[in-house]
């Protein structure tokens, strides 16, 4: 089985919208901005034998406040500048009740089966509680990254940057192959 760093859009992948100290989506290709030093994470964790997956709750497509169209331009940007091996979208809002709205953990159970991917020796990288309650409800080591909007947020490792997640997944991966995949 293959193991995989799931990772959240918004928070993660590109940076979030603050606004009154609420964060924000992207809802158009222009606010879209990728975060920094994630393409260089995304390779050295390729090299490393991992299947880079995104899992994104997007449901301003449910609220009617963006189109399937630009969502696709974005990861088709995402798709085009880092390297990401798949893509799984939850379009629906909490009252749709769906198994794949994070915090369940449905995303992941759908890449996992697509993957064959070992859940229990993958990790998950968000900024929200429902990623990490997706992570937990899926059996991954979460990896929670601060921001001033988080700071309740439960995980296994929490960390201030995507070298700082590195460290924490070369540590995880020493114990097993004892060989670092990126170096500091």
């Amino acid at each position: 089985m293959r193991q995989a760093i799931f990772l959240d859009r918004d928070g993660v992948i590109n940076k979030v919208i603050l606004k009154d100290g609420r964060c924000f989506s992207p809802r158009n290709i222009a606010e879209f901005e990728l975060s920094d030093d994630i393409g260089e994470f995304l390779a050295r964790s390729r090299q490393f034998g991992f299947v880079n997956i995104v899992i994104t709750n997007q449901p301003d497509i449910a609220r009617g406040l963006m189109s399937w169209d630009v969502l696709e331009a974005m990861h088709q940007f995402i798709k085009d500048n880092i390297p990401i091996d798949d893509v799984f979208i939850c379009p629906h809002d909490d009252i749709d009740n769906c198994d794949c709205r994070k915090p369940k953990p449905g995303m992941l159970f759908q890449a996992a089966q697509k993957w064959n991917i070992d859940l229990a020796n993958s990790f998950l990288i968000g900024d929200q509680w429902k990623d990490m309650e997706a992570g937990r409800n899926a059996g991954c080591i979460t990896i929670l990254l601060e921001y001033p909007y988080n700071k309740k947020v439960r995980s296994n490792f929490r960390v201030k940057d995507l070298r700082s997640a590195a460290n924490i997944i070369t540590w995880e991966k020493q114990r097993a192959l004892e060989k670092p995949w990126m170096v500091t």
